[in-house]
């Protein structure tokens, strides 16, 4: 689409590079700023250029002017300008791997689409259906965000994203990276629904098994993230009993979007479950 009131466009080389002006609006991927009409941007900010490795491990070489190391903890840095289709070549575990490559097939874009659209941009448009937003709070991932005074700050990415299209994100505040931390040999479940075999995601549920505990993460039928824990002897329909807003758009109806996520979230937790007995 061609953005009629944008009137200019930036290659940032450097930090200093991102501090904006009123009207100029960062972009990475692109696909979803050139999809839509943006009326109130008038200039755009490349965040590509920056040259941020598509994945960082602990110990690998990066280009000048970039800080060396990563926090203690850190498995795993995943640029926010990382596209879609490089996160799933990233140096994921076996069992992560095929976690990332679901979540990456959850949203339907097409292989075109994954080649452009990066993590942080599908982070930072916040769709209750985001395969990024699912697939790193699963993950326990944390959001690295530059403040415009030069620091940087950390939350979770289910603090990170507040409803539909909302963010924590101040302005002149930029997405870095998403840190994902160690899992070891912790082992993943997924499950998906639409109301169509190839319709909008209605509901994702993806569990992770902490030794006897089950950090459920539900997406796509919620507004936000949601994060529970699901102990050996608690019930995941009952405690998803107590969530009061579900999400309604044409994707599903809340009542159905509450019926069909309690369903999977009781075979997510069997699944896992009946692994560990394994």
């Amino acid at each position: 689409m061609d953005l009629t009131t944008v009137t200019s466009y930036r290659h940032a080389r450097e930090r200093g590079d991102l501090r904006l002006v009123p009207g100029e609006a960062v972009v990475a991927g692109g696909t979803w700023v050139f999809s839509t009409p943006q009326p109130s941007t008038t200039g755009l900010v490349d965040l590509t250029t920056l040259g941020w490795p598509a994945w960082e491990t602990p110990g690998s070489g990066l280009p000048d002017g970039l800080p060396e190391g990563l926090p203690e903890g850190v498995a795993l840095r995943v640029a926010a300008t990382c596209t879609v289709t490089q996160v799933q070549d990233a140096p994921w575990s076996s069992e992560v791997a095929s976690l990332v490559r679901s979540c990456a097939e959850a949203f339907l874009m097409s292989f075109k689409i994954q080649r452009l659209a990066t993590v942080g941009g599908n982070l930072c448009l916040a769709l209750p259906a985001g395969a990024m937003i699912s697939l790193f709070a699963a993950l326990g991932a944390e959001v690295v965000v530059w403040t415009p005074d030069g620091d940087e700050r950390r939350e979770s990415v289910e603090s990170f994203v507040r409803g539909p299209g909302r963010t924590s994100l101040a302005p002149g505040e930029v997405v870095r990276a998403l840190d994902v931390p160690d899992h070891g040999a912790a082992r993943f479940a997924f499950r998906r629904t639409s109301l169509a075999a190839l319709g909008r995601s209605a509901s994702v549920v993806v569990g992770r098994l902490d030794r006897d505990v089950v950090r459920l993460v539900v997406t796509a039928a919620t507004p936000r993230p949601l994060v529970l824990s699901v102990g050996p002897d608690d019930d995941p329909a009952a405690l998803l009993g107590a969530v009061d807003h579900w999400y309604d758009d044409p994707h599903g109806a809340p009542d159905w979007r509450a019926a069909v996520t309690a369903t999977l979230a009781a075979q997510v937790c069997a699944e896992l479950r009946a692994e560990a007995v394994g």
